[in-house]
């Protein structure tokens, strides 16, 4: 029995990888999971032994695979249901970092590199929206999927994209964790600023149990099925995040600059080394904070498409909208942030600086208001990023049951995933530490890099022409970025220690 069950989840998953997240339409998806008893050695498969446009339409009606799963399960979006996910998922608290790296670049570098890296990323996000339906018929609605099919099935595929992928959804959401719930903490804090502590001390939770405070309501949330549900959500995510980033700014210009404030490059002066360790530090904030790549393929998974319209129209206007908006919010925090605080700016960035120097000029309601929208904006983008795993934890399910996931094992699959991040939230509370080498090693590949190699492989321009050489070029420019920035993390942890405050956030 063992030896049947195995030969029918390896069969499942090589029908999932051939056709990835195939879509014709009409008349229906062969994204399909096909397990038929097993065959002796030697003789075709059902479905391989029977071509025929009726058995594959019976194949089609009886097994509508990507009708199952919850990136795929709804494509009824259009491109501003697009803008609200890419707008949840793309702005995120790094943002708030940007001015500490520019105390370190100066204003001059500390522009170009942001303009740099922005329009590199923005174009790397251009090939992965024409690259989800780069053959006809075919959508990949899966990062994962497009990565093994243009690196292949085996473990070069796997290696090269299955933990990056896993850990930018996985551990996006327990810093987000991390940061809602200590967000949280600040907020309750604030309100009970001039209670003299009576009433606060009695009702203060301790970092864990607003750990626990933060997971219990976004996996409440987290029962929406599907990926398109939370276009609402998304809304408010992509609001509140435009909201707080503008705010931040726009109070710290308004409230004038601290005494002492100077522009001077904070660069160590003790060696060579030093100062280009610092550099690469500087520009990895930079680059992470653009993120969002890894689930741009599911976002567009849910758009519908057909022979004659795909959904790469509405995406580009989706993408266009957003990315307006998110350069109206990334740019004004770096260079304004940088105005107010210059080389004072906390190594936490605007989240810490706001309140350190300007707390006693703005009102209670103010401070409350803006962490109250960094908590709903950290609750919406945990959906977003959580997606993928759940698509993947149904994707195994249903490749060994060959059914549709119950509500029920939905609910606990998604019950598990919120236990698991709150498990490491609380074991690892010192994870964003570990921000610029993690991210050096999964999200600036994912970013720079994939897309252009992906590029490479499906779309097969001709060799060693323009459009060959700069994508040739970019994706070895962006493996070289993240050796050099995972290089520097270590360097920085190796001389600053690391406080390794395992089950004490």
């Amino acid at each position: 029995m063992g030896e049947v069950a195995e030969v029918q989840y390896f069969r499942s998953e090589i029908a999932l990888l051939q056709y990835s997240d195939a879509t014709f339409k009409p008349p229906l998806s062969p994204l399909l999971i096909h397990i038929d008893s097993p065959t002796p050695k030697g003789q075709p498969c059902a479905f391989e032994s029977d071509p025929s446009p009726i058995a594959q339409n019976h194949q089609q009606n009886q097994h509508p695979k990507d009708a199952w799963l919850p990136i795929t399960e709804s494509r009824n979006g259009n491109a501003y249901y697009a803008a609200f996910h890419i707008l949840n998922s793309n702005i995120g608290f790094q943002a708030l970092m940007l001015p500490v790296a520019f105390a370190t670049l100066g204003w001059a570098w500390g522009i170009v590199c942001l303009s740099v890296a922005f329009v590199w990323q923005l174009y790397t996000i251009f090939l992965l929206v024409r690259l989800h339906e780069s053959v006809p018929g075919i959508r990949y609605s899966r990062y994962l999927f497009l990565a093994m099919t243009a690196f292949g099935k085996g473990i070069v595929g796997k290696v090269a994209a299955l933990f990056p992928v896993m850990y930018l959804s996985g551990g996006t959401c327990v810093m987000l964790i991390i940061t809602g719930g200590g967000t949280m903490k600040l907020l309750f804090k604030t309100i009970c600023d001039n209670d003299n502590g009576h009433t606060c001390n009695a009702l203060s939770l301790s970092a864990v149990e607003w750990f626990l405070v933060f997971t219990v309501v976004a996996i409440l949330i987290a029962q929406l099925p599907n990926l398109n549900s939370l276009a609402a959500v998304s809304l408010v995510g992509a609001i509140t995040s435009i909201c707080y980033c503008t705010l931040f700014w726009a109070l710290s210009v308004k409230k004038g600059r601290p005494n002492g404030v100077s522009y001077t490059t904070s660069l160590h002066e003790d060696s060579t080394v030093a100062k280009f360790t610092d550099i690469l530090n500087a520009i990895g904030i930079i680059v992470l904070a653009f993120r969002g790549h890894n689930v741009l393929l599911e976002i567009q998974g849910t758009l519908p498409s057909n022979f004659k319209e795909t959904s790469e129209k509405p995406m580009r206007k989706g993408v266009n909208v957003s990315y307006v908006l998110i350069a109206m919010c990334m740019f004004p925090l770096a260079i304004a942030g940088f105005w107010a605080y210059g080389n004072q700016i906390p190594s936490k960035g605007l989240l810490t600086a706001f309140p350190q120097f300007h707390r006693r000029q703005v009102t209670k309601f103010s401070m409350g208001a803006m962490y109250l929208m960094v908590i709903l904006h950290c609750l919406s983008s945990f959906q977003i990023y959580a997606m993928p795993v759940f698509d993947n934890m149904e994707i195994r399910y249903t490749s060994i049951k060959n059914q549709k996931c119950p509500l029920w094992v939905r609910t606990c699959f998604r019950l598990f995933f919120g236990g698991f991040t709150f498990f490491v939230a609380v074991t690892f509370p010192f994870l964003p530490s570990l921000a610029a080498l993690l991210g050096g090693m999964t999200l600036v590949p994912v970013t720079y890099a994939y897309p252009c190699f992906m590029w490479l492989a499906i779309k097969k321009p001709r060799t060693r022409g323009v459009v060959w050489c700069f994508n040739v070029v970019l994706g070895c420019l962006g493996m070289l970025l993240s050796a050099l920035l995972v290089v520097a993390a270590i360097r920085t942890l190796a001389l600053k220690g690391l406080d390794a405050n395992f089950f004490k956030p």
